[in-house]
């Protein structure tokens, strides 16, 4: 195995840790929009409630209160998912980039020894018709 190989098998093996941690990074923002949708779900049926008992109402302000803090607790949560999947995104992107140079490098050197093995090959085929055509005469 050259160098170029193991050069690539180390930013394959580096894209996919990249890409699992893209996804754990996606499962954890998909689960805080669910925790949101939730939240509200349960504001909702609080409200529901509030107006089926008129003395639930006294306890509904406070519940609102708390509500709109763990809202506001869930969205801070997002946002900072938002910005640890954009790096891990520009770093996927990135190593991506460096797998792509790597292959190119490996694919230059592999046509370099083609172009050789050719050359050499070529070189041999006149040295033997030249000697056969000196042998003719």
């Amino acid at each position: 195995m050259s160098w170029a190989d193991s050069l690539i098998k180390l930013s394959t093996y580096e894209v996919e840790i990249l890409q699992k941690r893209l996804g754990e990074i996606s499962d954890r923002r998909m689960a805080a929009e669910m925790k949101l949708v939730m939240l509200e779900a349960e504001g909702e049926a609080e409200s529901l409630r509030a107006r089926a008992d008129a003395e639930h109402g006294w306890y509904q302000v406070g519940f609102l209160e708390g509500l709109r803090m763990r809202k506001a607790a869930v969205h801070e949560e997002i946002k900072l998912i938002a910005v640890e999947e954009a790096g891990a995104r520009d770093a996927l992107s990135l190593a991506f980039e460096e797998q792509k140079k790597y292959e190119l490098v490996a694919e230059g050197i592999a046509l370099t020894r083609r172009k050789e093995v050719a050359r050499q090959e070529t070189a041999a085929l006149d040295e033997l018709g030249l000697r056969r055509a000196a042998g003719a005469r």
